[in-house]
């Protein structure tokens, strides 16, 4: 068995390219920009990010992935073959490259087949599809071959995913289409609903990142953002604080947990007493958020830590992983 050649974390937020010998070489935003009527691709990842809310009506910015999955498939084609042209650009393969593309779990047969497809189509020799949480933990070098259970929560921006592993392979799991994006909307909402301010996407992302909290701080931090007056139209601006934050995403957050839950009671007591002893595995750029490891380890019991490959691991775990004969 053998490595892939490039290995990719297609997510609802951003795309992470993983290139063998070379490590990380792409790390973007899933967003593309182009024009509505010729359909003709204006701009990808970061730049087409930084156009959201600041376009005409001629140009349509879009997210080709929700919660996890393809929604728009020529947008979704345009953007991966851009990603992995500019990949290989970094290194001269001498045949067609071999891809893994990570998936959430709960993905069904014909989402599958679609990302399969869609790799194909870009001009790959070979594709594979890996399970998301297997990745992450690959990517933490988590030894996942021994029968031991492991238990890994993979927050990314469409989808939470949380599976016990053994053997290689999953035990249980179950994928919840909540995630980084929800924590965005709830934080709108609640601006919306206490400030009467109307804030965008990417003002409730960035205070998402610098203040924001699952529980409440000893020594609360606080962040002005600034929007628009739902009472009389003009921009205006408030302060908000960690502990708003909290507010905001408790009911966002009690969904993962009670998916955490779910799956722990359906996991087999030899495998729990692994997990016990071990901890429970977090990954993705939602377990970032400050005090889930410690609202997790609150609510079942058992140690809780956030990986270092966070943000990284989906794509490294694709890169790492001997799939290939």
């Amino acid at each position: 068995m053998s490595a892939v050649d490039i290995g990719i974390d297609l997510g609802t937020a951003n795309a992470l390219v993983y290139v063998k010998d070379k490590g990380i070489v792409i790390d973007e935003p899933t967003v593309v920009a182009y024009e509505r009527d010729t359909k003709d691709l204006i701009a990808i990842g970061s730049k087409a990010k930084a156009m959201i809310g600041r376009v005409p009506a001629s140009i349509e910015v879009v997210r080709p992935l929700k919660q996890g999955v393809i929604s728009d498939y020529t947008v979704c084609e345009l953007m991966l073959k851009a990603f992995i042209k500019k990949a290989m650009s970094r290194r001269r393969f001498l045949t067609k490259p071999r891809v893994c593309i990570c998936v959430p779990s709960g993905v069904n047969e014909v989402e599958r087949r679609a990302f399969e497809d869609t790799a194909y189509s870009t001009g790959a020799k070979d594709v594979q599809i890996m399970e998301e949480p297997v990745a992450a933990a690959i990517g933490a070098n988590i030894d996942i071959s021994k029968a031991s259970g492991n238990m890994v929560v993979d927050i990314g921006g469409g989808t939470s995913d949380v599976a016990v592993i053994s053997l290689g392979g999953i035990v249980i799991n179950d994928s919840l289409k909540v995630a980084g994006d929800d924590y965005n909307d709830a934080l709108i909402k609640y601006v919306r609903r206490k400030y009467n301010l109307l804030i965008g996407e990417t003002t409730a992302e960035e205070t998402k990142k610098e203040i924001g909290s699952v529980i409440q701080r000893k020594e609360p931090v606080e962040k002005e953002i600034k929007g628009r007056n739902l009472i009389n139209g003009l921009p205006a601006r408030v302060t908000i604080t960690s502990d708003d934050t909290a507010e905001a995403f408790s009911e966002v957050t009690a969904q993962i947990l009670d998916t955490i839950h779910n799956v722990l009671e359906l996991t087999p007591p030899e495998l729990v007493g692994d997990i016990s002893r071990k901890g429970i595995v977090l990954s993705g750029g939602g377990s970032l958020i400050y005090g889930f490891d410690k609202i997790v380890e609150h609510s079942t019991g058992i140690p809780a830590y956030v990986v270092d490959t966070a943000l990284q691991g989906v794509a490294l775990g694709a890169g790492k992983a001997q799939i290939f004969n």
